[in-house]
């Protein structure tokens, strides 16, 4: 009888369910449970402490860093597509012309990412977040930048926080989650205009249609948001918005 190991749980069966879905099942009827006092205290308080510790690690090791710019995108492109490949590269030209890179510390394009301020030489910071699946901090992040949290909004507060551009490849709802982020606190004038480059126009396209088709003619963003994103498939062009938002405020990376 063949040992079904436990990082395949979709293809054990309990019941007509796998055991990825019953603890799916279970955490949903959890949190309809009636808890007493005690028990709410008791959870939420630990919920606290833990939080607060990751404030404090993060804060205490973000702090040091100096001026990065960010680069999210999927965690599932593999080594040698051209995504990783441009990635890479942009992270590489990001350190030669003076700036650290922070990324969300996984895989795919946060691992270019990693790789290109490695192969630079210069500060590469990885943010890293645990997940039931897809993500482990990858072997480009020097080692004292390595920080990795339980709760993604701690983990967000540090990008937004310490970032002074946001540059945003192809991917899935994280990427997405992490540029509507960003894009809000800049609308909302809660952290600086920092530049925000969407890199790929093919695969941005379609949202930038409907930004623009949708968002803007039923009147729920003002047209001159548009303004906030930059839109460009070269890497040289995605460090040249960085360079110039620096060079119209008079500002230059502190490395």
């Amino acid at each position: 009888m063949k040992t079904i190991k436990k990082n395949k749980i979709s293809k054990i069966k309990e019941n007509g369910l796998s055991k990825e879905s019953l603890e799916e099942e279970n955490r949903i009827r959890e949190a309809f449970q009636d808890k007493d006092w005690a028990e709410i205290k008791s959870s939420d308080s630990w919920v606290i402490f833990k939080v607060m510790s990751e404030f404090v690690e993060g804060f205490e090791k973000m702090a040091k860093i100096g001026p990065c710019v960010t680069i999210f995108g999927s965690a599932r492109v593999k080594a040698g597509h051209p995504y990783y490949k441009t990635a890479d590269e942009i992270a590489y030209q990001l350190v030669k012309h003076g700036y650290g890179v922070i990324t969300g510390g996984g895989p795919g394009i946060m691992e270019a990412g990693n790789r290109g301020a490695r192969r630079a030489g210069g500060k590469s910071v990885g943010l890293n977040i645990y997940l039931p699946h897809e993500q482990k901090g990858n072997p480009y992040i020097d080692p004292d930048k390595l920080i990795t949290f339980d709760y993604f909004f701690v983990r967000k507060v540090m990008f937004v926080k310490y970032s002074q551009g946001f540059i945003v490849m192809p991917g899935g709802f994280g990427t997405m989650d992490e540029l509507s982020e960003a894009l809000t606190l800049i609308q909302t004038k809660k952290i600086g205009r920092f530049p925000i480059v969407l890199v790929g126009k093919k695969f941005w396209a379609g949202i930038m249609d409907w930004i623009k088709k949708t968002l803007v003619d039923e009147k729920m963003i003002h047209p001159d948001d548009l303004y906030l994103i930059n839109l460009v498939d070269k890497p040289e062009d995605a460090v040249k918005v960085i360079d110039d938002f620096y060079a119209k405020y008079l500002l230059s990376p502190n490395f």
